[in-house]
């Protein structure tokens, strides 16, 4: 057993710690010799979603608070005596943000003015936001720089760019030691079923004979998420002047359709299901994002970062874990999630 990390350990706090990609990035931190406190946001369940999960050495080193970002006060006990603030915490399904708009704008919006403001007030050393791919909206030149335009296609997409740009301005009004870091598709174990990935995979290992699906001609660069993970916590400890006010994008510079997406985890899978295409999984014409492919060259000249997992590895990772009854359980493969 790993004994738990000295007091004298550096602290980081991470927004949206429950989730996805942010218990993946708790689980890097620890592992990397950081002890963590973790805001989950509360809910009368009890639940503390995917930090339940960790390995019991992990969770020793795992401070977990419940709270809320779009609430000021929960964000500035969590930020006390920090090192870094990871802040993941967003609405992020696009459809939805079709339906509950001004959600996604309290959420992802005012929540990061929450957790800049208290960043401030503590004069915490450096702060990590995260951004979105989609901001960029279907590629104007590919493979897409931090140069790109911003067009935000989805309210999903135009609240993650407000904050953006607000991050940006407390960089430049109030000197935050922030950074944004903009991962493309992010893919692998634990993801909900409102991304592809983990709806072909889950239908799949539930034996579905038929895949229902949306569109499958849009263009994405897919990244496993411990490389994402990886990346955020090469920004929140990179030299302050390789880093801080910059946008760095993440992503492996590799692209691939939705259709061959599926083929090849179809292939990886050993399964004969034929796709149908499910109208209620399609999003309106102009809003959907028909290519994305990241250049990440700012990122690796800056702090050497880069992609350690193909996609067809991540793939793999993927499957195993969906492929257990245990985890698949945690799932409805057979309805449609936004």
């Amino acid at each position: 057993m790993t004994p738990p990390l000295a007091p004298s350990a550096p602290l980081a706090a991470v927004t949206g710690a429950e989730g996805f990609i942010g218990s993946h990035l708790v689980e890097a931190l620890v592992a990397a010799g950081h002890r963590v406190r973790a805001m989950v946001q509360y809910n009368s369940f009890g639940s503390h979603g995917w930090l339940e999960t960790l390995h019991p050495d992990t969770a020793a080193n795992v401070e977990i608070v419940l709270g809320d970002v779009r609430d000021p006060g929960s964000v500035a006990g969590l930020v006390e005596g920090v090192e870094c603030v990871y802040h993941l915490a967003a609405l992020i399904a696009i459809p939805y943000s079709y339906q509950a708009p001004h959600s996604y704008i309290d959420t992802n919006l005012t929540g990061t003015l929450n957790v800049l403001q208290a960043v401030r007030q503590a004069q915490v050393p450096r702060m990590v936001h995260t951004s979105t791919s989609e901001t960029y909206g279907t590629a104007q030149t590919v493979p897409i720089a931090e140069t790109h335009p911003v067009n935000a296609q989805s309210p999903y997409a135009a609240s993650k760019a407000g904050a953006d740009q607000l991050v940006g301005s407390y960089v430049a009004s109030f000197g935050i030691p922030a950074v944004t870091l903009r991962p493309f598709n992010t893919f692998g174990p634990r993801q909900s079923m409102r991304a592809v990935i983990p709806t072909v995979i889950g239908q799949l290992a539930a034996g579905a004979p038929v895949l229902k699906l949306g569109d499958l001609r849009p263009i994405r660069d897919f990244m496993f998420v411990r490389d994402t993970a990886a990346a955020f916590l090469t920004v929140g400890t990179a030299p302050a002047e390789q880093v801080v006010g910059q946008v760095f994008n993440a992503g492996t510079g590799v692209e691939v359709s939705v259709g061959e997406l599926v083929r090849l985890v179809v292939e990886l899978m050993g399964s004969e299901a034929t796709v149908e295409e499910d109208p209620q999984r399609l999003r309106p014409a102009g809003s959907e994002v028909m290519r994305l492919l990241c250049d990440a060259t700012r990122l690796r000249e800056a702090t050497g970062w880069k992609p350690e997992h193909t996609l067809e590895a991540g793939l793999e990772h993927t499957i195993r874990f969906f492929r257990d009854p245990a985890n698949l359980a945690r799932y409805k493969t057979s309805a449609y999630n936004i």
